[in-house]
């Protein structure tokens, strides 16, 4: 699609810059999910996420409003709402799910979603499904399975495996939502796409403020508002990587969350990290691996870019 132009040349002649831009918004990521992981744990996920989204939206705002957009076409709020929609219960069992398990372990489930979507693509897209997707999803599979058993062994606890399930939940909708991702990468720039999930997010979860809401208090805010900035920038630096250099080229920068989440997880919840953990993280990004050659389309994994 770029042709002759200066990101085809960019991506050429400096592919470190894209490479570093990637990573840096892959930490970037790594660290909202502390603050978020922290603000779950205080506040509980759907007041984590109530504020951290309205800060997000009012962020997002000023730069949308500033650029004097046009009103999306039919097809384009239609997407935004589908999406939309999926990223609330996406979001809210990802983080209810991450204040109950540690960050490696959730970060390393969360990358079974590239899998699940090429039977999601298969399904609603028509895609063909190749011998290289079956031996992948078992690769994954397996893996999860060892992540869930060491989490067992490793002194049992009922809420830590429900958190498993609800980011293995959270991991099923984000495939779907790579599926729609698709199609509303070729209707809406980067901006309107946020703007319009920030804004259908923060709407759904305000319907039930006068039940869920607390306003936090005042040390909180700077957490808050911490995460809202961290996922803006991180989306940014993510979306220019992308903008120049091939997708196949970066994915697997993609797996390195999991070495800021172990790190992190470490340094802020003194969270050891298991071996089943590792080995389960290995056949998991294998199994991604194998499901992303021969130039499958590309997804980020990502299930906190919300």
């Amino acid at each position: 699609m770029a042709m002759s132009s200066p990101a085809s040349s960019e991506q050429h002649s400096a592919p470190l810059l894209p490479m570093g831009s990637v990573l840096l918004g892959l930490l970037t990521f790594s660290m909202m999910d502390v603050a978020m992981k922290s603000l779950s744990m205080d506040l509980g996920a759907y007041n984590a996420i109530l504020w951290r989204v309205l800060a997000s939206l009012v962020m997002v705002s000023v730069i949308f409003f500033a650029r004097r957009p046009r009103m999306p076409s039919p097809a384009a709020r239609k997407i935004h709402l589908q999406r939309g929609i999926i990223v609330v219960f996406m979001s809210y069992l990802f983080f209810w799910g991450l204040a109950r398990v540690p960050l490696a372990e959730a970060i390393a489930l969360s990358f079974i979603a590239p899998i699940i979507a090429l039977y999601l693509a298969a399904v609603f897209l028509g895609e063909a499904i190749q011998r290289s997707a079956i031996w992948a999803s078992l690769l994954g599979f397996i893996g999860v399975i060892v992540i869930a058993v060491g989490r067992a062994q490793g002194g049992y606890s009922e809420d830590s495996l429900l958190g498993i399930g609800a980011i293995l939940l959270s991991a099923l909708l984000y495939a779907g939502n790579l599926v729609i991702q698709r199609r509303q990468a070729l209707l809406a720039d980067p901006i309107e796409i946020s703007f319009s999930q920030n804004l259908i997010v923060g709407t759904v979860f305000l319907l039930f403020a006068p039940y869920l809401a607390v306003v936090p208090d005042v040390t909180f805010v700077p957490l808050i508002g911490g995460a809202a900035i961290l996922s803006i920038v991180s989306a940014v630096f993510i979306a220019w990587g992308y903008a120049r250099a091939e997708a196949q080229n970066l994915i697997n920068l993609e797996y390195s969350a999991f070495i800021w989440a172990a790190i992190f997880g470490w340094i802020f919840f003194s969270e050891p990290l298991t071996l089943t953990t590792v080995g389960g993280t290995i056949l998991i990004v294998a199994g991604c691996i194998l499901a992303t050659r021969r130039d499958k389309p590309v997804a980020h994994v990502e299930t906190t870019a919300v």
